[in-house]
């Protein structure tokens, strides 16, 4: 048996697991979307369905600094006495906070912030019940009162922690600064056989990306670099895989060894990866002297041998989307939504989005919801009935990466005709199209392959194209950020907005 990677794809980055018995989960980065911090299930390591968010109150995630590739960064999640815990970062908010839950299919608590700076903060459990923090910390990051500004503590930061109050019962110190790449981060501490192992990425999250560890008596080192660091990376490599790195291993439950990590797939030329970071998948295996190796020799192969589990495929979900009565677990909003914006009752089988004055280029409150793209080839089809009163009140479709960076294909009025444009932004240049269509529903249809989305809309049995759109000019490469496109469904207007009425969604890979 094998399987493919990436094992989650689309934008889903900065992957934590942890194991219970014989189940597995998982969690990863979800920056300024809400609810955040995606949680999925697994019982065989290969296929993993999502099973909720950790952070779904405004209670538990507020974005004060909204931007975007804000909000949460890189959460870690563990397991210990019965309690699931997940740290993480808020970058758009009051920073490193701890929330826990003995339910991982119920509610989690509110945060309980934490008395240290850095980001991607990690927690280990001791055998004596200490409960260590590691966060990193590197140039360009704002630095606390209590860190020294000459750098001496770039690198890996380590203290003892009151899980309960937040609070340092130790204060921080530099353990280990890694092997010299840039942006150590993404650090995560375990004991295996006796020995303190630091695992941890360095190089950026780009294309110099890497995994490199180190091993010590005490979990205050001085840590000793493995022999073949770093023990994952495909830098320089010629490979379909390229900036593999921040990783987090796991015990699977017949005592083998496996590592999850985030990587992309770039397209093109210019090679791009408009789909983001996603998670990967790849077998470790323990030499006599106690060192792991990852993959094939530090590589990852597209298909690989599976872990020797029993499988365990999820099945597919039946319902139609806007079945109700609530979205579906895939469907996020920039930022928190609004009161009031989204209702699935109004129409049954309909998704109805009340727009207001604000439109994509404001951001958080605008009517929004989306899903992250997962397949660089997909057909997206979705029913539009809306019908706008004035100039500027618009809903439809929209490929989006950012603020500046988004493809939008929408129902609005010109010198009072009803017309279908293709709106395109790049940065500060923006280009629209228009087709005249008749009054009623239509459908707006979306053609992505790994190099451009066509854009088209039907009436009846009438389909005509609108437009296209270059897909690398939404990729992180060009756009800047830490995301990966996400197909979003809008209304905004700039008076009396009518209700727009989506129906009929199909994401086809």
């Amino acid at each position: 048996m094998t399987y493919t990677n990436p094992v989650i794809s689309g934008f889903y980055p900065d992957p934590s697991i942890c194991r219970v018995g014989e189940d597995y989960h998982l969690v990863t980065s979800s920056f300024e979307y809400f609810p955040g911090v995606p949680l999925f299930h697994s019982r065989d390591l290969v296929n993993w369905r999502q099973i909720g968010h950790v952070l779904t109150r405004q209670s538990q995630l507020e974005f004060p600094r909204w931007s975007a590739s804000g909000g949460i960064f890189a959460p870690t999640l563990r397991y210990h006495d019965g309690t699931f815990y997940m740290i993480t970062t808020n970058t758009s908010g009051q920073g490193n906070f701890v929330v826990h839950t003995q339910d991982i299919h119920g509610e989690w608590s509110d945060p309980v912030w934490i008395e240290q700076g850095g980001i991607d903060p990690s927690l280990f459990f001791d055998d004596d019940g200490t409960v260590y923090l590691s966060t990193s910390w590197s140039k360009g990051w704002p630095v606390p009162e209590d860190i020294d500004p000459d750098g001496a503590y770039w690198g890996i930061q380590q203290s003892v922690i009151d899980l309960k109050t937040g609070k340092r019962l130790s204060e921080p110190r530099v353990v280990w600064s890694g092997t010299g790449g840039r942006y150590p981060e993404g650090p995560h501490l375990y004991k295996i056989q006796g020995k303190y192992y630091l695992l941890m990425a360095e190089g950026g999250t780009e294309r110099g990306h890497m995994i490199t560890l180190g091993r010590s008596d005490s979990p205050w080192g001085p840590f000793e670099s493995c022999p073949h660091n770093p023990i994952l990376t495909h830098r320089s490599l010629y490979s379909p895989f390229q900036a593999l790195g921040h990783g987090d291993l796991v015990e699977a439950h017949d005592g083998s060894w496996w590592m999850v990590c985030l990587g992309i797939r770039p397209q093109g030329n210019p090679e791009t990866a408009h789909l983001g970071r996603e998670t990967f998948l790849a077998p470790v295996h323990w030499t006599e002297e106690g060192w792991p190796v990852v993959g094939n020799s530090g590589r990852l192969g597209k298909i690989n041998k599976s872990p020797d589990l029993p499988a365990h495929p999820w099945p597919e979900a039946e319902k139609a989307e806007f079945a109700g009565p609530q979205l579906d677990l895939k469907w996020v909003t920039l930022g928190h939504p609004r009161e009031g914006m989204v209702s699935l009752s109004e129409r049954p089988g309909a998704l109805r989005l009340q727009g207001n004055a604000l439109g994509l280029q404001d951001g958080p409150g605008v009517a929004f919801v989306g899903q992250r793209q997962q397949h660089y080839a997909c057909n997206v089809s979705v029913h539009l009935d809306f019908d706008p009163q004035n100039e500027g009140e618009e809903a439809g479709i929209t490929v989006w990466m950012n603020l500046q960076h988004h493809y939008d294909l929408y129902v609005t009025r010109q010198d009072g005709k009803r017309v279908v444009v293709l709106r395109k932004r790049i940065d500060d240049l923006m280009s629209c199209k228009a087709v005249p269509v008749q009054d009623g529903p239509v459908q707006l249809k979306i053609n992505a392959s790994p190099e451009v989305y066509q854009f088209s809309v039907q009436q009846g049995t009438a389909e005509q194209t609108v437009g296209s759109g270059v897909a690398r000019y939404l990729a992180p490469e060009v756009a800047g950020g830490f995301t990966g496109v996400v197909l979003g469904l809008f209304a905004s207007g700039n008076g009396q907005m009518p209700a727009a009425f989506f129906e009929g969604y199909q994401y086809l890979a």
